[in-house]
């Protein structure tokens, strides 16, 4: 029951603070971390409750038909395949790993991508860019949905911005477009993850499924608030959950 006050409440905060800026990742994982949960099972069950909240949102751009058009369909569906392979290889490697060596490697992962979640607010959004050529938007949309993918099976923490970093800033698609595209390739990466997880019984479902309530709250009364400088309200929380996971990790409790 512990576990579930300590999650449940930091997984809401996750889902509101991830419809204002992004980043919710960096606060929903460190909680199953500070609660006691085993490193391996931390990045399975927070994988539930993310791919259950992102297929919310996922499902919400597609209605609204924000992925639309031949050229993006077409690179979406050819981004999702690079996407489930990359997840699969991430996971599988996740598995792998030793709890200990986890959750050190938390403490270094964690703070570099936070960085550039909270630096890079903008996505390098730029609706004056250079449109490219439906080859090369193709080309890196699937080497950064492989390579983001294979991040995402392994942590997790950071991939929708990461997402829509490159789709935007390299890929020259403008703000729509990669939003809609980084929601179909995120939950891809989530799904596949979340089965490799499953088949290796690394998922707590009663803490997953009630974390997932909580995700799906937080984003949906998140996404319905206006608010200004929301980096500001993000930032701190943030830094909050990384400050207590580092000290639980380091005292080894």
């Amino acid at each position: 029951m512990l576990q579930y006050l300590i999650v449940c409440p930091l997984v809401f905060l996750a889902g509101f603070v991830d419809s204002i800026a992004g980043g919710g990742g960096l606060i929903s994982l460190p909680a199953y971390i500070i609660a006691g949960v085993p490193a391996h099972f931390a990045i399975g069950t927070n994988k539930m409750s993310s791919t259950l909240g992102t297929s919310v949102s996922t499902w919400r751009y597609l209605k609204n038909g924000y992925l639309k058009g031949k050229n993006l369909i077409q690179t979406a569906v050819c981004a999702c395949l690079t996407a489930l392979l990359g997840s699969y290889i991430g996971s599988s490697l996740s598995l792998l790993v030793s709890d200990n060596v986890i959750k050190h490697m938390m403490m270094v992962v964690l703070p570099i991508v936070a960085f550039y979640v909270l630096r890079n607010k903008n996505m390098g959004a730029d609706d004056g860019k250079t449109k490219l050529s439906s080859r090369a938007v193709l080309f890196i949309s699937v080497l950064a949905s492989f390579v983001i993918g294979m991040y995402d099976g392994f942590y997790g923490p950071g991939t929708g911005t990461f997402y829509l970093l490159v789709l935007t800033g390299a890929a020259h698609l403008n703000v729509r477009e990669a939003s809609a595209l980084t929601k179909v390739l995120n939950l891809t990466s989530n799904v596949m993850a979340l089965a490799n997880f499953l088949l290796n019984g690394t998922v707590y479902y009663g803490l997953g499924l009630a974390a997932a309530v909580f995700c799906i709250a937080g984003h949906y009364i998140g996404s319905g608030l206006v608010v200004s400088n929301g980096q500001k309200i993000v930032r701190p929380l943030i830094l909050v959950v990384l400050v207590i996971l580092f000290v639980k990790i380091l005292m080894g409790i």
